[in-house]
């Protein structure tokens, strides 16, 4: 089981991430170094939504309340979906 964190992101978000880029980048690796952010990114043509793969719903909620990109309004909204994974390395079958 995994769960899904949805950023629906503002237009322009490319220009306009760059100042926050490297605390947002560090706030994700600092996840990850915890065992709770597994894989993230941003969906393209058109870039209007991220989705970051995270290992339980509280650290993905915890994740979208502190981060940058949400806390300076590069974020519309956000929501977090609790994924069924079945097949996968990261879940050691394929």
């Amino acid at each position: 089981m995994h769960y899904l964190l949805f950023y629906d992101v503002v237009d322009g978000y490319a220009e306009r991430r760059v100042p926050f880029r490297q605390v947002h980048l560090a706030h994700a690796t600092a996840s990850i170094e915890r065992g709770e952010l597994v894989l993230g990114g941003a969906l393209v043509d058109p870039l209007d939504q991220a989705i970051i793969l995270f290992t339980t719903r509280d650290a993905a909620e915890a994740f979208a309340a502190a981060d940058p990109y949400v806390l300076n309004g590069l974020v519309k909204a956000w929501r977090v979906r609790q994924w069924n994974t079945v097949v996968g390395t990261a879940l050691g079958r394929m």
